[in-house]
């Protein structure tokens, strides 16, 4: 029974005892990134850093001048162009007006044409009524007439 359970010690050991995997893994690490590259990477980070500093420090003094004078013509080139754009958008202002005026100014006229017909077609009427009353007013005259002239002495 004694050698059943050392057997069964030993087998939970090596199956939930991951600690001499762990540490071999560890070492291992350690090993690859500290011994053999000897810091290597902690060099290199150092002399990026270093090469941007001294360019910073040589752009800073030699190309803020020359960046503020470009800037001053960007900004330039914008206004202009801003002002080019406004010019733009105001002609199509106003050509568009234009031909909301010409497109006012044919409905006005053809507007303008039917009222005249409609005052003619009403003229003709009121001339066609007042020749029919005078008419009837010569007709009824003529016959006042007649009668008048029945009843004078004459």
């Amino acid at each position: 029974m004694e050698k059943i359970a050392k057997d069964v010690g030993d087998i939970q050991s090596r199956l939930f005892d991951h600690r001499p995997v762990v540490n071999a893994e560890i070492r291992y690490f350690v090993r690859e990134f500290e011994e053999k590259r000897g810091h290597r990477e902690s060099r290199l980070l150092e002399n990026l850093n270093k090469a941007v500093v001294e360019t910073n420090e040589h752009m800073q003094q030699t190309d803020f001048e020359s960046m503020n004078q470009q800037l001053s013509d960007v900004i330039k080139r914008l206004e202009a162009a801003n002002h080019m754009a406004e010019r733009v958008q105001q002609r199509e202002l106003e050509a568009q007006q234009s031909t909301q005026l010409q497109v006012n100014m044919e409905r006005l006229k053809d507007e303008w044409a039917e009222f005249l017909k409609e005052q003619q077609k009403l003229k003709e009427a009121v001339d066609e009524e007042h020749a029919m009353a005078v008419r009837e007013l010569s007709t009824q005259y003529s016959k006042m007439k007649k009668d008048l002239t029945k009843f004078s002495p004459i």
